[in-house]
């Protein structure tokens, strides 16, 4: 079974969807509920050019429940996959009382000090990790200086002892692969504004996720829909759940 199904399939519940902000960076998901909730995503737009629409049924999206706009977590269409993803995130139930509030980054500082990290997506923090790691690759479908191209995951990711990777491979459907090429001692951590804070991921080799929640949805709106970076989002927390090991 892959991660987006094992994922659709621990939903519980459902709710009517309030409003949808589609911004350039970032995609947000209000629920009609009381207090509001809200889920937050990586919006990925793919490949320019073609001539079918990214989002098939634009414009009559809020007719649709929480749970069916999350199952567009499925679509091919990376803007689709989005949406799906943001409304998923908005409709999961998080248990934060086993979360702390500890960044993705400190983590990673913390356990790839001395060793070989490789992380799948090219964070802020990247140039810290290079200075405390033995080894630091950065694998990027769009490499900057000093990053490796995505395709080169095969030859990196086995050697690797602390792995990160973007919840965005969620979005474009390369999670599957990519865990799958991480030794089973390996510390891997999903990452990113993405993450679904659950503990599905741990089914699959994963011992950590680090994701964000929402506190100030209108603030957080108002700056998604002005094209706001994840730093300049207001009014998130960020959360770390890790696997419970027995």
């Amino acid at each position: 079974m892959s991660i987006t199904e094992a994922l659709l399939d621990s939903l519980q519940g459902d709710a009517p969807v309030r409003q949808l902000v589609l911004g350039p960076f970032w995609s947000v998901v209000v629920l009609d509920t009381d207090p509001p909730r809200s889920g937050l995503a990586s919006t990925l737009r793919g490949e320019p050019g073609k001539a079918e629409p990214p989002v098939s049924e634009a414009g009559m999206l809020l007719n649709k429940t929480a749970r069916e706009l999350s199952k567009l977590l499925h679509s091919p269409k990376t803007l689709e996959a989005s949406i799906g993803l943001a409304a998923f995130n908005a409709l999961l139930e998080v248990d934060e009382s086993s979360c702390k509030r500890i960044n993705a980054a400190e983590l990673i500082l913390e356990r790839g000090a001395g060793r070989h990290v490789a992380i799948v997506g090219h964070f802020p923090f990247i140039e810290q990790v290079r200075k405390v790691a033995a080894r630091c690759d950065v694998l990027e479908l769009i490499p900057r200086p000093g990053d490796l191209p995505a395709q080169q995951a095969s030859a990196v990711l086995p050697r690797a002892d602390v792995i990160g990777i973007t919840s965005t491979t969620l979005i474009n459907h390369t999670f599957d692969h990519m865990i799958q090429l991480c030794r089973a001692d390996a510390f891997v951590i999903l990452l990113g504004g993405s993450t679904p804070l659950s503990p599905v991921p741990f089914q699959y080799g994963v011992d950590g996720v680090a994701g964000t929640r929402l506190q100030d949805v209108p603030a957080a709106l108002r700056a998604v829909s002005q094209g706001a970076t994840f730093r300049q989002i207001p009014g998130k927390r960020l959360l770390l759940m890790a696997k419970d090991k027995e």
